[in-house]
């Protein structure tokens, strides 16, 4: 870390947000260290937590007049380093700006601050009968400024979408304090560009969402959630390539591995799957009641073909929930296996499944690390968890390694190297497996139009901008 921030530029700061939200105090920086991805960890020179879109402006604009470095950060559940402090830089939190600002049931439209908890707005919807689509399976913690920088996903985007579908304006802070809005309801043409698309998914290097527009919709009439039972990973794979192909579009295909499964039904989230399961795939499918049913057992029928040796329907509320209690709270339960983890987040085809499974297992055994899968197995989006001790520097080795090995695998078979985690740092030195030299120049040249001197973010994303972290 350079240093401790001039003492005007605290004291100006304090101004803009008063002096409870500027952090400054070396043992409460340790919280900002890092975000989901706790293998890399640097000490910002100070925090600071703006509570309205006014405070967000001046506060960029004095941070960016001195060329201080800024990196936006939500609420720290994100999985490749997006929220990784520079040496040099500031952190700027949105957590304190957590209100729903106007719920527009005749549009179907929400207008919200950064800061809102991704479930609270379909909590808060739900009173008009709509909710928020996207769901990313940290959707309890996980905030809407959050979502719209990694463009996240969750496991319901097989059948909708991720949130760059559901994005309509925003209100954004570009370098040096500028003011700007994008789209709106209302606003746009068939003529204007797509700046809304461009921003979503930008991972905090253009700028700072302070207020979203989103589409919401009606919910469901019916919903028929299914678990099915598999003795291993291959015949899961198989049953998930039949249930597509069989031209069922459920809205969301899971896969959960052995050992997600123990760790899972060890902790507080224990969802009922039995502990001696090679795998478990929970398979949901909603809409009008009509045809519902006949849905699910054309389904069930795939899973059986596919090798199932059981395969149970939740018919309450309650089954449901704990079925999908055990899907979205596997990464926390994780934490009974090791003291660190690596999410992976790339994406295959989904013909493809069971021999990069095979291959993810093979690369794990090779390099003597444990690897847990769960995954949005619809849409072949993997997420291998690499699980270690980020204090074995030994093992660290392996783990980046078999990182590599990973994505290597997936990119041959047709894949990339990220679905809905972003790139940030952890990613980064793979963009070359995907992209050429001229791709990743007009990125570049894209990131200068909205921050020419890289202020905002910078070292993520893009190799060629890579800043060195201890």
């Amino acid at each position: 870390m350079t240093g401790p921030l001039p003492r005007d530029i605290e004291r100006g700061l304090a101004d803009i947000v008063g002096p409870t939200h500027v952090i400054t105090d070396p043992d409460r920086l340790v919280v900002y260290e890092s975000d989901g991805l706790t293998s890399y960890r640097v000490r910002p020179r100070a925090v600071v937590l703006p509570g309205s879109t006014k405070e967000v402006v001046e506060a960029v604009r004095l941070l960016h007049s001195s060329d201080i470095e800024i990196v936006p950060r939500g609420a720290g559940t994100g999985l490749s380093g997006g929220a990784l402090p520079t040496p040099d830089g500031v952190v700027l939190g949105t957590a304190r700006m957590s209100q729903i600002l106007e719920i527009d049931p005749e549009n179907r439209l929400a207008r919200v601050q950064p800061g809102v908890v991704n479930g609270h707005l379909t909590v808060a919807a739900s009173r008009y009968g709509l909710y928020y689509a996207p769901d990313p399976s940290s959707q309890s913690t996980c905030t809407l400024g959050g979502n719209i920088a990694e463009n996240s996903g969750g496991p319901h985007c097989l059948k909708y979408g991720v949130t760059t579908r559901y994005v309509t304006g925003l209100k954004v802070v570009l370098a040096g304090g500028d003011l700007v809005e994008l789209g709106g309801a209302g606003r746009a043409t068939e003529y204007d560009l797509d700046l809304v698309g461009l921003f979503v998914g930008s991972e905090g290097c253009f700028g700072i969402a302070t207020e979203i527009e989103v589409r919401l919709l009606p919910v469901a009439e019916g919903v028929r959630t299914l678990l099915g039972i598999f003795d291993t990973m291959e015949a899961a794979g198989h049953a998930v390539t039949a249930i597509i192909g069989s031209g069922l579009m459920p809205a969301a295909v899971e896969i959960i591995d052995a050992a997600t499964i123990q760790a899972v039904e060890a902790s507080v989230y224990a969802g009922g799957y039995p502990i001696d399961a090679g795998a478990a795939l929970v398979i949901e499918f909603d809409g009008t009641e009509a045809g519902l049913d006949a849905e699910a057992d054309q389904a069930e029928a795939c899973c059986h073909k596919a090798g199932a040796r059981e395969v149970r329907r939740a018919t309450e509320l309650s089954e449901r929930a704990a079925l999908w209690n055990g899907r979205k709270k596997a990464f926390g339960a994780m934490g009974r296996i090791a003291p660190d983890l690596l999410v992976q987040d790339a994406t295959v085809p989904r013909t493809r499944l069971p021999e990069v499974l095979a291959g993810i297992t093979e690369i794990g055994e090779r390099y003597d690390l444990r690897v847990a899968n769960v995954f949005h197995a619809g849409d072949g989006n993997l997420h291998p968890n690499i699980l270690f001790d980020r204090n074995d520097r030994e093992e660290l080795m392996r783990v980046e390694e078999a990182s590599k090995m990973i994505m290597a695998l997936c990119v041959e078979v047709g894949g990339t190297i990220t679905g809905e985690h972003g790139v940030g740092v952890d990613k980064r030195d793979y963009m070359s497996l995907v992209n050429g030299e001229n791709e990743v120049a007009a990125m570049a040249g894209v990131k200068r139009v909205f921050d020419p001197q890289a202020l905002f973010n910078p070292g993520k994303v893009l190799p060629e901008m890579k800043a060195e972290h201890s």
